[in-house]
């Protein structure tokens, strides 16, 4: 028999639980509570902080005061949450009300003042104590679309004063009702190193697991036989009353002969961890198909606090003989319970058929434009030839790799080799520094150079970038194909409900798109009569718009327009029209 001399480190935290009453927050809207996503399922680079509120397909839905508290903060930004309220309460939470449609009056109108005063739509405020004090049952707003959203809801959360820490709302009694138990859909398991088998190959196996009503199993036909150190990979999602939505679930549990070898809640996390997701999920599967799974082993830089217990960092070594009892559990935030049990065959080195599938075997390319390098997680690695230097830091790696490079030409209009710089589906959890030497610019002025990364459908996203003495120098938070191109060309304005001279007296506001090819809005300033007006800014449709205001411009005479918008590479466009109202 072989013997293992892998490292292995034991985990248990011991969580204490605070005395929470169910009662102690409200539902924020009075419509049925149907959620359309709940909290932590799983996103790109981050967890969900909270649960999204349908809000009938509409906007306009009034939110109400989740519980007795004051608003300690207020949001408007054209991305994130759009327009948002944090109200604090004595309980030791805040609660926050995201992708508002607008606030209260009283707010709606000491934020419009602090926008005028700022001259910026985009604005963070943080009032005087207890300066909005609301009763639990108060209307603070109304919901919208607003921010990132990816259509009309509520989107609330629940936060820990001290370290702002989301925790799951679900853990009060907002009416959200749910008897439904969670669904098991495929199980991955990943061999840990190359000397691993399963069921005689060196590379992920993926079954389709078969059951309802919480009891899975992967039937007769799916043998499981592992030589080697192995890691276990769920993909799971909830289902809840009277929604044909799919949620995250809240608890998983790795039992290995009855042994709890790994366990993870998702009742609460740090928006400083957030970004370890990238370690937790099966990330190559995500990028490449969009699937969703749950490593139910822990990569050796990935300090993600929702994980409970772990043993051997939730790997283990099928290497005695012996037949193994499987049993993973998932459960949602209501204590709907789903299992899955199967058994696993621990082959012997001497039970391997050597005559049959072998390890899959590594091809390395000697080729002049590619290179190869191992890389440690714990340490900073940089790599560099004439024509690239790629600087990772410390930590910015899940996980030690063998670092790939290879360089191409692609197509005219890009100023450089196109690099690849590793492989995208390896994930990041810190920035890292490229520079990429430029061809010669033929008059092309340098302050309009920037880094794009280009995806499989040729498609451009500009990584920005400063130019010196030869080198495009940028940071990157994914690996991929990289090159140098310019951005010369200046923001498209594009008058969407008026022209030169129109009568917009039976107009309640002005509408204006403005587009940019590359490098992406910058900047925008609209000026009614030289002075500056308060144009919002929607990305999602490309859109500025002005509401007409009484207040702050004559009503019944004729004004002038300037509008100048500014991409990311100082390009710059101006539009000017007059107009009556």
């Amino acid at each position: 028999m072989r013997k293992a001399y892998y490292y292995i480190p034991v985990f248990i935290f011991m969580i204490s639980k605070p005395l929470i009453s169910q009662d102690l927050f409200a539902p924020p809207v009075n419509i049925p509570v149907f959620l359309s996503a709940n909290f932590a399922e799983l996103r790109a680079d981050h967890f969900h902080s909270g649960i999204d509120i349908k809000t009938q397909g509409i906007t306009g839905i009034k939110v109400l005061a989740a519980a007795d508290g004051y608003v300690s903060r207020i949001v408007v930004s054209p991305a994130g949450f759009g327009r948002a309220l944090y109200l604090q309460h004595k309980s030791g939470y805040l609660t926050v009300y995201a992708h508002l449609q607008s606030f209260a009056p009283e707010i709606e109108e000491y934020v419009k003042r602090q926008q005028y005063n700022q001259k910026s739509y985009t604005i963070s405020l943080n009032p005087p104590v207890e300066k909005f004090v609301f009763k639990q049952g108060d209307l603070i707003g109304y919901s919208g679309n607003t921010g990132s959203s990816g259509g009309p809801h509520l989107h609330f959360e629940v936060r820990k004063i001290e370290g702002e820490k989301p925790v799951n709302p679900l853990i009060f009694n907002l009416g959200v009702e749910d008897n439904l138990k969670p669904l098991i859909e495929r199980l991955v398991i990943y061999p840990a190193n190359k000397g691993t088998l399963i069921n005689g190959y060196n590379k992920r196996l993926t079954l389709m697991p078969t059951g309802k009503n919480g009891n899975y199993s992967l039937g007769e036909n799916n043998a499981v036989k592992i030589n080697g150190i192995a890691g276990f990979g769920i993909s799971c999602r909830d289902l809840m009353n009277n929604t044909s939505n799919r949620f995250g679930v809240n608890y998983l549990e790795l039992q290995i002969d009855s042994v709890s070898w790994f366990i993870c809640n998702f009742n609460e996390f740090s928006f400083s961890e957030t970004r370890y997701i990238n370690a937790h999920i099966d990330y190559e599967a995500f990028i490449k198909n969009n699937i969703l799974i749950h490593r139910m082993f822990v990569l050796p830089n990935n300090r993600l606090s929702m994980y409970r217990t772990y043993l051997n960092n939730g790997l283990f070594d099928f290497n005695d003989g012996n037949i193994h009892q499987i049993k993973i559990i998932v459960e949602d935030s209501y204590g709907n319970k789903s299992e899955l049990n199967f058994k696993v065959k621990a082959l012997l080195d001497s039970e391997i058929d050597k005559t049959g599938p072998q390890p899959d075997v590594v091809n390395d390319d000697k080729d002049a434009n590619k290179s190869i390098m191992l890389m440690p997680f714990g340490k900073s690695n940089i790599f560099r030839n004439d024509s690239i230097t790629v600087s990772i830091p410390k930590n910015a790696l899940y996980d030690t790799i063998l670092f790939t490079w290879f360089s191409e030409r692609r197509k005219k209009g890009f100023l450089s080799p196109v690099h690849s710089i590793h492989d995208r589906y390896t994930p990041l959890h810190l920035p890292i520094n490229i520079s990429i030497k430029t061809d010669s610019l033929h008059g092309i002025d340098p302050s309009k150079l920037l880094i794009v990364s280009i995806d499989e459908s040729n498609r451009l996203t500009p990584a920005g970038g400063t130019y010196s003495n030869g080198y495009v120098t940028a940071n990157i938070s994914q690996f991929g194909n990289y090159t140098v191109t310019a951005d010369t060309i200046p923001p498209v304005i594009t008058p969407q409900n008026f022209s030169q001279n129109s009568d917009m007296s039976a107009i309640k506001e002005l509408r204006v798109r403005i587009t940019d090819n590359l490098s992406g809005i910058k900047s925008y300033t609209g000026m009614i009569d030289g002075k500056w007006a308060l144009f919002e800014y929607d990305p999602k449709r490309d859109l500025i718009f002005y509401r007409f205001d009484a207040d702050r411009i004559a009503k019944g005479s004729k004004h002038t327009l300037k509008i100048t918008v500014t991409d990311n590479n100082n390009n710059t466009s101006v539009l000017q029209k007059d107009f009556f109202w």
